[in-house]
C-alpha cells in the first residue's frame, strides 16, 4: 500500500461534518418520555477465542431507530475483561477510545490490562464496545469490500496543498461520499452519537448497573457529554480525558466554519510541534535533528523542499515509499500524540532532510509502519468515522470554499492549519442526516462529581477546551497533566492513580489539581501505550482517537 493511501485516512477520518442537519434540540427527557421504552438486551458472554485469552465477547441487539424501539435492530459488538477481584466488584467500567470511529473492542483487547491500575482492574469489569456503524457493530461501509476501499483511497493525497491539488481532490472526495451514501445510507441515517448514547444506556442496564461508570477519551468525551444530557439520572462516575468542546464540534456555537477549523486542531498541533522542536533543541542527545542545525530551521527547509520534490524511502521488501509534504505533516501530527514517539519522529525528519540517502535508520520504516498500523487496526472502514462525524457536526461551507479556508488556516497555524482545515469535507457532500442527533444545549444537570482531564500541550483536543468543558458540569473536577500528547494513556502515573482513586473510592481530585507526566521527550521512558491504542480525534484511518 502506498503511503499516500495510508495517510489519506488522516484527512478523511478527521473529517466529519455535514450540511445543516435536522436534529433534536429540545429537552431530552421530554422527547424520551413520549416513546415506549426499548427492551434491554440479553448478553450471552463467551470466551473470545485463543487470540484473546481471558476476554469475553458477546453482541447486543438495540433498536436501529429509537422512535420505533421494538422495530428493526442493530447489532453491537462488545468485549469484557472480567474483574480480577470478583467478590469485591463494583460494577462495569464502559470505555470509548475516541474517533469517531474507534473500535472499543480493539481498544480493550489491546490495552485493557495496562490502561488501568490493578485496583481498578480488581473492582471493575472493563467493557469495550464498537459504537453502531463501527468495527463489528453493523459497520457503515463505503465499498463492496475492504480491497475496493483501499483501491479507491490509493488516489487520495494526505491533503491538498495548492488550488490545483484541490481541484483534483474534490471530485475524489465527492465520489467517496456518494459511494458511502449508496452502500450504507440507511445505517448512516441512524449513526448519531445520541443513538450511541442510547445504546450505551441499554448496555448499562444489560450488565445490571444502576449508574453508568465510564471513561471516554477524545471523541469519547463528546459521547460522555451527550449521555449526560440524555440520561442525567443514570450518570455515575465519568472520566472524560482529552475534551472536545461539544458546542464547537456539533456547530451549535454558531461558528460557520467546518468542524476541522472549529475544533482548533490546526493551532493546537502547530503549538505542540513548536514544543517538539524546542525540546529537541534542548536535548543533550536523542534528537537527530540537532545534527543538522537548529531543528526549527531544518524542518522549515525540509517542508519547503518536500513541496517541490518528495523523498523516496526503501522500507524493505522491495517497497519504495514516496514521502512528500502532505505525508510529512501527517506523520508529524500522528507522532505528536505521545512524547514517547518524538525521538522516532526526529529521526524520520532528519533522514528526510538528508534526502533519504543511504539505508534508513530502523526508526524510519518503523515510524511509517506505526502510522499504517494505527489506521488498519482502528477501522474496518472509514465509513464509520464519516457517518458518525457528519450526522453530529454541521458544516455550512460548500466544498468549493475549503481551499480558501485552508489558505487562511495555514496563515494562522502553518502546515498543520491547512492539514486540519480539510477535516469535515465529506460532510459537505454526504447529505444523510440523522434526525435523532442531539446538538445542545450542553449545560449538564447531574450533580455527581465528574473528572475532566486535559494535557497542557495536546495536538488534537486543545487544552483551552478543558476548563469550559469541566464548567458544563455543576461539579466538574478539572485535572491538568503538565506535559505533551493526547490523553493520559500510558503517560502519567500520577493521573492514573487519581483516576483509580475516583473510580474505586469515589474520591474525585480537587478542581484545578495538576499531575506531572511520567514520559519526557527525548529521554529514557517507560513503555508507552501501543500506537494502535492511542485515542484519535476525527482521523479516518485510525482511532482513535
Amino acid at each position: 500500500m502506498k503511503l499516500a493511501t495510508r495517510l489519506t485516512t488522516v484527512t478523511l477520518g478527521l473529517v466529519g461534518l455535514l450540511g445543516p442537519l435536522a436534529v433534536a434540540t429540545g429537552t431530552p427527557a421530554t422527547a424520551a418520555a413520549a416513546v415506549a421504552k426499548p427492551p434491554v438486551p440479553q448478553l450471552d458472554w463467551r470466551a473470545c477465542g485463543p487470540a484473546h485469552p481471558g476476554f469475553l465477547c458477546t453482541t447486543a441487539e438495540v433498536p436501529t431507530d429509537y422512535d420505533t424501539p421494538r422495530g428493526a435492530t442493530t447489532t453491537i459488538a462488545l468485549t469484557k475483561l472480567p474483574a480480577t477481584g470478583p467478590a469485591a466488584k463494583i460494577g462495569s467500567l464502559f470505555t470509548n477510545p475516541g474517533g469517531p470511529g474507534g473500535s472499543g473492542v480493539d481498544f480493550v483487547q489491546t490495552v485493557g490490562r495496562t490502561a488501568y491500575t490493578a485496583t481498578v482492574r480488581a473492582r471493575y469489569d472493563i467493557i469495550g464496545f464498537d459504537p453502531r456503524g463501527v468495527g463489528s457493530s453493523d459497520p457503515v461501509t463505503c465499498y463492496p469490500d475492504a480491497a475496493a476501499e483501499q483501491a479507491a483511497l490509493a488516489a487520495f493525497p494526505a491533503f491538498p496543498v495548492t488550488a490545483k491539488d484541490a481541484r483534483a481532490f474534490l471530485p475524489l472526495d465527492a465520489a467517496l461520499t456518494a459511494s458511502c451514501r449508496q452502500t450504507s445510507g440507511a445505517r448512516i441515517a441512524h449513526s448519531s452519537t445520541a443513538n450511541v448514547a442510547r445504546d450505551l444506556d441499554l448496555l448499562r442496564q444489560a450488565v445490571g448497573d444502576k449508574l453508568l461508570s465510564y471513561v471516554g477519551y477524545s471523541y469519547g468525551t463528546f459521547l460522555g457529554a451527550t449521555y449526560g444530557r440524555l440520561f442525567p439520572q443514570s450518570v455515575g462516575k465519568m472520566v472524560l480525558d482529552g475534551t472536545l468542546d461539544p458546542a464547537a464540534y456539533s456547530g451549535s456555537n454558531g461558528d460557520r466554519r467546518p468542524v476541522g477549523a472549529r475544533t482548533q486542531q490546526g493551532p493546537a498541533s502547530a503549538e505542540v510541534f513548536q514544543q517538539f522542536l524546542a525540546r529537541c533543541q534542548e536535548a543533550e542527545s536523542g534528537c537527530a535533528l540537532n545534527e543538522l542545525g537548529r531543528p526549527g530551521t531544518v524542518v522549515k527547509q525540509l517542508f519547503e523542499s518536500l513541496k517541490k520534490k518528495p523523498v523516496p524511502i526503501d522500507v524493505g521488501g522491495g517497497t519504495i515509499v514516496s514521502v512528500g509534504y502532505p505525508q510529512a505533516v501527517a506523520i508529524a501530527f500522528q507522532f505528536m500524540y505521545s512524547p514517547a514517539g518524538w525521538q522516532s519522529l526526529a529521526t524520520t525528519l532528519a533522514y528526510l532532510a538528508r534526502g533519504g540517502d543511504g539505508a534508513p535508520p530502523a526508526a524510519v520504516p518503523e515510524a511509517l509502519a506505526q502510522v499504517d498500523r494505527a489506521r488498519r487496526t482502528d477501522y474496518a472502514s472509514i465509513g464509520g468515522s464519516i457517518a458518525s462525524t457528519c450526522v453530529d457536526a454541521t458544516s455550512p461551507l460548500a466544498p468549493s470554499g475549503f481551499q480558501r479556508l485552508a489558505d487562511a488556516e495555514d496563515r494562522r497555524a502553518p502546515d498543520f492549519g491547512r492539514f486540519r482545515a480539510w477535516t469535515g469535507l465529506e460532510c459537505a457532500t454526504l447529505g444523510v442526516p440523522d434526525t435523532d442527533a442531539y446538538r445542545g444545549p450542553w449545560t449538564q444537570s447531574t450533580t455527581r462529581p465528574i473528572m475532566v482531564i486535559g494535557t497542557r500541550y495536546d495536538p488534537a483536543t486543545p487544552y483551552s477546551f478543558t476548563r469550559p468543558f469541566a464548567d458544563l458540569f455543576p461539579d466538574g473536577r478539572m485535572l491538568t497533566v503538565e506535559g505533551y500528547g493526547h490523553t493520559i494513556l500510558g503517560k502519567s502515573t500520577c493521573a492514573d492513580e487519581a483516576v483509580a482513586r475516583y473510580l474505586v473510592d469515589g474520591r474525585a481530585p480537587r478542581d484545578g489539581a495538576t499531575c506531572a507526566q511520567s514520559i519526557q521527550p527525548f529521554a529514557a521512558a517507560p513503555a508507552a501505550v501501543p500506537q494502535t491504542a492511542q485515542p484519535q480525534l476525527m482521523t479516518s484511518a485510525m482511532l482513535g482517537s
